[in-house]
């Protein structure tokens, strides 16, 4: 039986440290870890490859539900797909196991309210970026891709999927940067 920890911040510069430290005085063995989105499983390859190593009696931990998934439904697949391997899920804050039955609902619970969270996050991000335009102080978001090695790495030949790896960022992002700096739609 092993413990296998999972850590996730949703963007390049979030810190993993503080997850990693609970995961690991918790004893995983195993600890994988990524950077980016729990909107969805979508790029999600740390915890794919975590879901395929899982066999009978193992653990994967989290520190919290969120860092698991933001979407009710992906955390209960998630779930749902330990359960078929025979592994438990355990959550650290608050400690709450998939080992018995009141796990299940609490898990449930939690998953709905972290949801509900991430709807309410948007919704604030939303009237406040409403709210600056109005202002007249809307900058934009902070850039966090180099556009111009973007571009410059495509005039030296490299291919979408090659710039993507090097800038650390999705092919689709590349995609879009380029069509925006050659003044088209995509």
């Amino acid at each position: 039986m092993a413990r296998i920890g999972y850590a996730r911040v949703s963007t390049t510069d979030q810190d993993l440290e503080t997850q990693l430290a609970k995961l690991k005085a918790e004893g995983c063995e195993v600890i994988r870890s990524e950077k980016v989105s729990g909107g969805s499983r979508d790029g999600r390859t740390e915890l794919a490859t975590v879901l395929d190593f899982l066999r009978p009696g193992d653990e994967l931990v989290v520190t919290r539900l969120d860092r698991l998934g933001r979407d009710t439904r992906d955390v209960l697949n998630l779930i749902y797909e330990c359960e078929q391997k025979g592994a438990f899920v355990t959550v650290l804050d608050p400690h709450v196991s998939t080992r018995g039955e009141m796990g299940h609902i609490v898990l449930t619970v939690l998953g709905m309210v972290a949801q509900m969270e991430r709807r309410f996050i948007k919704e604030r991000q939303r009237d406040g970026i409403e709210q600056a335009k109005r202002d007249g102080v809307y900058k934009g978001g902070k850039q966090r891709i180099d556009r111009g090695k973007v571009t410059s790495l495509r005039d030296e030949g490299q291919g979408p999927s090659q710039i993507a790896k090097l800038v650390g960022c999705s092919r689709m992002q590349v995609y879009r940067i380029l069509a925006e700096h050659d003044g088209q739609r995509l």
